[in-house]
């Protein structure tokens, strides 16, 4: 398979053209055959112009790739190595939704053939991959795994926004049915990750790995947020209590914050879900989750508070909220605890405004039924910062000083503005 893709004698498939799938499929491009699938056609035509609906590439990105995007199956049925990088949500309820990516599957049910190779990066619990989605595509294709086409598993490390750890230079996880679909998986990634990849020895250990990931960030961000809530009641800063402890060599360097997204506020769920049924009930793991997401209406309580003893007037209060994304320089809100906030302040009726350079008004509207002003006013109770986009980091006091009052509250989440702010109260996690 390896050799044939490299000849170009078949094409490798990339099913799902998001923040994962697009840049996996422009890079592969640079190499091999592509056909980039997507089941939005406005996505698609799109990425045929060159542009990133996701807003993370630049029109340059497309330059020089061997690439065909389409939403059609009959394009899709020529390829022979399919990557399916689909998102994989919970519901409100916080429980896995696999609809995506058992969609996924039945698409790729629909197309595959004898000799071909199926890997899914999508993030699941471990066992997802060969007990939940193996079957559909069994099922559809009349195919059987090992026998009739090879099936793998290569946990994505996408980080949107980031411009230094990409697909090339982050160790890339690869597993397979059986030895031979190994290694025919870990050289087609090889191709693109210069950073080299570590073979799991099961598709069941790469899915685990993954998932302990982001679970391993979720408690050590749960961790601080738990600090900043002790150290709030002792008048402490925890920034400065932080950056005391930093010093030490071995001291992880995590910070509080609000935790959305579509990796760490999800993927901890996917874990504890699996060992509920397997008759196990996570504590650490969903102490954390508790804590990280509740800290959206911990926020809200403090402004609230010091709305009431300073104005007492909460429903004539305005409040502003700069940032709505999930986290800073990208524009994608999915899971943003923003949302939180907003709701929680609205709950006491106080008037909220919401202002961001990245997020889509549209979307945010449509998604949690508030979008972004147009103008800043002159006269908020509060205005917090829960997102350090680079646009607000050459802010100074001036600029929060002319669109507040005087008793205004500063709450700057993740400290951005610690000792430059004199003239208005300033709180931080």
């Amino acid at each position: 398979m390896y050799q044939e893709l490299v000849d170009k004698k078949v094409k490798l498939a990339v099913i799902g053209l998001g923040y994962v799938g697009l840049p996996i499929a422009l890079e592969f491009a640079r190499k091999i055959s592509v056909i980039g699938f997507d089941i939005s056609a406005r996505r698609i035509e799109m990425m045929k112009q060159g542009i990133d609906p996701s807003n993370e590439l630049e029109k340059e990105a497309f330059d020089g790739c061997d690439i065909t995007f389409t939403d059609s199956l009959d394009v899709l049925r020529e390829a022979k190595f399919f990557i399916v990088a689909v998102p994989t949500p919970v519901d409100e309820h916080n429980v896995p939704d696999l609809t995506p990516v058992q969609r996924a599957s039945e698409t790729v049910g629909k197309v595959i053939k004898k000799g071909d190779y199926v890997v899914f990066e999508s993030t699941v619990y471990p066992g997802c991959t060969e007990e939940d989605c193996l079957p559909i595509m069994e099922k559809l294709s009349g195919l059987k795994n090992i026998v009739d086409f090879k099936l793998g598993y290569s946990p994505e490390r996408i980080n949107p926004g980031d411009k230094l750890h990409t697909l090339a230079t982050i160790v890339k996880v690869v597993s397979g049915c059986d030895t031979e679909s190994l290694e025919e998986i870990a050289k087609t990634y090889e191709l693109v990750v210069k950073a080299g990849v570590h073979r799991a020895s099961s598709i069941k250990v790469a899915e685990a790995a993954k998932i302990i990931e982001n679970t391993q960030r979720d408690l050590n961000i749960a961790l601080m947020n738990e600090l900043s809530l002790i150290f709030d009641k002792m008048n402490i800063n925890t920034y400065e209590v932080l950056e005391a402890a930093g010093t030490k060599w071995n001291f992880l360097k995590f910070q509080p914050g609000l935790v959305g997204g579509h990796c760490i506020g999800v993927d901890p769920y996917y874990l504890t879900y699996k060992a509920k049924e397997l008759g196990y009930h996570s504590e650490v793991i969903l102490a954390g989750r508790s804590i990280n997401d509740n800290m959206g209406k911990y926020v809200a309580k403090k402004v609230i508070q010091h709305i009431i003893k300073n104005n007492g007037d909460v429903k004539a209060a305005k409040v502003l909220i700069k940032g709505a994304t999930f986290k800073e320089d990208v524009s994608d809100i999915r899971n943003s605890k923003v949302r939180d906030v907003v709701n929680a302040l609205k709950e006491y009726f106080v008037n909220v405004e919401v202002e961001d350079p990245h997020a889509d008004s549209a979307e945010l509207e449509h998604e949690y039924g508030f979008g972004l002003v147009d103008t800043i006013a002159n006269d908020y109770d509060a205005v917090i910062i829960p997102v350090p986009h680079r646009q607000y980091m050459d802010l100074d006091e001036n600029y929060y000083a002319g669109i507040t009052k005087p008793h205004a509250m500063v709450a700057d989440l993740k400290g951005i503005y610690r000792n430059k702010i004199t003239n208005r109260t300033y709180w931080s996690l």
